[in-house]
């Protein structure tokens, strides 16, 4: 029997991990929780009602768990709920991806169709590495980031906790992306971000930024 999965957030991103649990086929999806009140099908995956739900699925055998939502606030105090309730988040990475027999990976997190993450990185708890995004040999992802589609980083970056790394950006080797900081789409990265800041353009510069 398929262990029992429930899937937390009904929007673009939970389609994406739904149509990659679908095609691996280790879980059975029991249906999605929304906090907008969807009454609409996920490409045939049941929307339950609201996160209230969640103690009761418990309950009832569903043990499983993926946060399937990007901002990055949101997954980690999800998150940190889940595990108060007991669920285990599980991994869902795409066949189509690529991980290196070293990488370390921890839960909770999403690899996506054409990733690829190389020898000996290590990616933390519930983090996204999207559709298409490189992550080099000895590169450090931190707990809640985000790797948006189309990212390159080069060997040996970090990337601190809660950090939002925009689609199609790069980085240059030995780079640290601070936490929870934002690097802009497009942007090219040649000096470390500090944390909590924001940095756009080729090369990247620090603009007023509030988090």
């Amino acid at each position: 029997m398929k262990p029992k999965v429930v899937i937390i957030g009904a929007g673009g991103h939970a389609k994406v991990i739904i149509d990659i649990l679908k095609s691996c086929g280790e879980y059975e999806i029991v249906g999605c929780t929304s906090a907008f009140g969807n009454d609409k099908d996920i490409d045939g995956v049941s929307i339950l009602g609201d996160d209230k739900i969640l103690p009761i699925l418990f309950n009832k055998g569903v043990k499983h768990a993926f946060i399937a939502i990007g901002d990055n606030k949101v997954r980690k105090n999800i998150s940190e709920n889940m595990k108060i309730l007991g669920y285990q988040l599980i991994n869902v990475i795409s066949s189509f991806s690529y991980i290196a027999s070293s990488a370390k990976l921890g839960e909770g997190i999403a690899v996506m169709p054409g990733a690829v993450i190389n020898a000996y990185s290590r990616i933390h708890d519930n983090a996204i590495i999207n559709t298409g995004a490189t992550i080099d040999h000895d590169n450090e992802i931190e707990s809640h980031a985000h790797i948006a589609p189309g990212c390159n980083l080069a060997g040996n970056v970090k990337v601190e906790e809660g950090a939002f790394l925009g689609v199609g950006c790069r980085v240059i080797p030995e780079k640290i992306i601070g936490k929870w900081s934002i690097v802009g789409a497009g942007s090219v990265v040649i000096r470390d971000v500090e944390n909590y800041t924001k940095v756009v353009g080729v090369p990247a510069r620090k603009i007023n930024y509030k988090n």
